[in-house]
């Protein structure tokens, strides 16, 4: 088996040629015909990731976010980043990133969080132009029972495991219609009006942006590893059911940048 299958066994459900123009999904080090072993799967690499799959043997780490996004000019250790590909280099470690390319797959990043939350009726919440009925943004379900709004958010905070949640005024009704992206999905924060969600839970929300909806839908910050966390799940299971007798298994190191304060 080599370092090209488990390429292949996860492009199969998100083709590279899914990712945004900015992104940098793929094969970021290593060589994809080398052969490989075991795999660890993690949200973000991090030298300390990289660290766990030498201590655990793996050959190829699979990640959601790449590593490297913009182009690099040397490889010296003055960032995680650089100490991070020299590392893996030096223990013969490939790294793919699974990206934009998992956020726009039906099959992948929203759908995953939509199914948490317990969400019914899924489809696309932008559907792509070329593909629409497998490929684009977000998604948009239906909670089996209508629930207020409080209620809700209590939902999503034990569904994502979050202390705290940021999110506009209350709107005083309740809450069945519920669109989603996982991540920065304040750009389709407009199909989820055009589509009258009652709710539209994503990441990376700015001050202004809750001025937006102006009472027309309850807007929810969940925190990006948050709505994000869960891919790692996804990518282990699309890995083990091509290959189930592959070596695979989710990173123990937790990658969250953010931490919180919750005042009692």
């Amino acid at each position: 088996m080599t370092v090209k299958d488990i390429l292949n066994c996860i492009t199969e459900v998100a083709p590279l040629q899914w990712q945004e123009s900015y992104d940098n999904a793929g094969l970021q080090v290593g060589d994809l015909n080398a052969e490989a072993h075991k795999a660890l799967i993690c949200l973000d690499i991090t030298e300390e990731i990289v660290d766990e799959a030498i201590a655990k043997k793996c050959d190829v780490i699979v990640s959601h976010h790449p590593l490297i996004f913009r182009g690099m000019k040397h490889l010296t250790p003055q960032t995680y980043i650089e100490r991070a590909v020299m590392k893996a280099v030096k223990h013969d470690i490939a790294m793919i990133s699974m990206h934009t390319n998992l956020d726009n797959s039906y099959l992948g990043v929203s759908r995953v969080l939509a199914e948490r939350l317990g969400l019914k009726n899924q489809h696309l919440l932008q559907p792509s132009v070329n593909e629409p009925e497998v490929c684009g943004s977000g998604m948009v379900g239906e909670l089996e029972m209508p629930m207020d709004e409080v209620d809700f958010l209590r939902l999503v905070a034990f569904t994502i495991d979050s202390p705290c949640l940021r999110h506009s005024a209350l709107t005083g009704r309740k809450i069945c219609k519920v669109a989603l992206c996982g991540g920065s999905g304040v750009p389709f924060m407009a199909d989820a009006l055009r589509k009258q969600a009652d709710a539209y839970l994503t990441a990376d929300i700015k001050y202004h942006d809750f001025f937006v909806p102006e009472g027309r839908l309850l807007l929810v910050d969940g925190g990006h590893f948050e709505t994000e966390q869960f891919t790692k799940e996804l990518i282990y299971g699309l890995i083990r059911k091509k290959f189930p007798n592959f070596a695979a298994e989710i990173a123990e190191t937790r990658t969250n940048a953010v931490c919180y304060f919750v005042r009692n």
